[in-house]
């Protein structure tokens, strides 16, 4: 079968499209024909080898695929890699089936992205009843479902953050109240001018860097903001003190601690799966690139020229 495969960490340019042979499930596994990889800006770590978790080569990249079971289920399914291949091979546990009225590549955007997305409102930044809540990077797969849903969960002004005048006008279509350049100097002063001169309750962030200090400083006391991602590739000190000052919340997510806790995954996917089908939440599906152009899609991703959820076609 072809995928893409890695002999060496590095960027774009150790992505190889290799044949190898298929996977076999073992117990307790199952085998997919792959329709649809999601691509993820987390794979843009996995290749560098510099994420939270380690890798050893030779490595097949992605964590999620569409596609169908040997016994003609239509399904998604989490991996803990070779998702960027024609099979993949994967848990029961981790494997959930496609609504009817969702395609594959929507089923996909609600995996990883959806699902982070709902811990981040819900189980991390606990919004609450009238609460502001500032989306960085508010159109990409992630930031795009968690401004469409931070009001359906309570949330009160909704604040995006977005690097072009396309992506800003995009996340105010999907419910953003503001929307603005996250480059800006004065990114502090701005999110609490955008919040009616109000310093702001929650932070979803996943740039690290200057990004997080500065979101950070805007947050008003008891306010939280969630890391769930270093975009930036630039790390961050966190002072007890400054915390304990200013009566602030740092908490972390990733969304590898929800496997093997059904309830942390099937629930929240279910809410999703309800709220798209009935056409409550829009999941903003991207390109799709065939496997042969998967180094353009990683530069393009790693770039932020991309909007939405972006997947790759094994077959191409």
């Amino acid at each position: 079968m072809r995928a893409v495969q890695i002999e060496k960490f590095g960027g774009p340019e150790v992505l190889q499209v290799v044949d190898v042979p298929k996977p076999k499930p073992g117990e307790g596994e199952v085998l997919i024909e792959v329709s649809r990889s999601g691509m993820n800006f987390a794979d843009t770590h996995q290749r560098e080898n510099s994420y939270l978790a380690r890798y050893e080569l030779p490595l097949i990249l992605g964590g999620e695929v569409a596609g169908t079971t040997e016994n003609g289920r239509r399904v998604i399914a989490l991996v803990p890699r070779g998702g960027y291949a024609e099979y993949a091979v994967a848990h029961e546990s981790a494997v959930y089936p496609i609504p009817d009225g969702l395609d594959d590549g929507v089923a996909l955007a609600l995996l990883i992205q959806g699902l982070t997305a709902w811990h981040l409102l819900r189980t991390c930044g606990r919004v609450a009843p009238g609460e502001s809540v500032v989306v960085v990077s508010g159109a990409g797969g992630v930031g795009s479902l968690t401004v469409q849903l931070a009001k359906p969960f309570g949330a009160g002004r909704v604040i995006a953050t977005a690097s072009s005048e396309q992506k800003r006008a995009l996340t105010l279509e999907l419910g953003a109240d503001v929307a603005m350049d996250p480059s800006r100097d004065d990114l502090t002063e701005a999110l609490i001018e955008a919040n009616d001169g109000r310093r702001v309750d929650v932070v979803l962030e996943m740039s690290g860097g200057r990004i997080f200090e500065q979101s950070a400083e805007a947050l008003a006391p008891f306010g939280r903001i969630v890391a769930y991602g270093i975009a930036s590739r630039e790390p961050n000190t966190v002072e007890t003190g400054r915390l304990m000052r200013k009566s602030r919340s740092v908490v972390g997510f990733w969304l590898m601690h929800c496997l093997g806790r059904r309830d942390m995954i099937e629930e929240p996917l279910a809410d999703l799966f309800e709220r798209a089908v009935r056409g409550g939440l829009r999941p903003q599906v991207g390109a799709t690139y065939p496997l042969s152009e998967v180094r353009r899609a990683h530069e393009e991703l790693q770039g932020r020229r991309t909007i939405g959820k972006l997947l790759l076609d094994p077959r191409a």
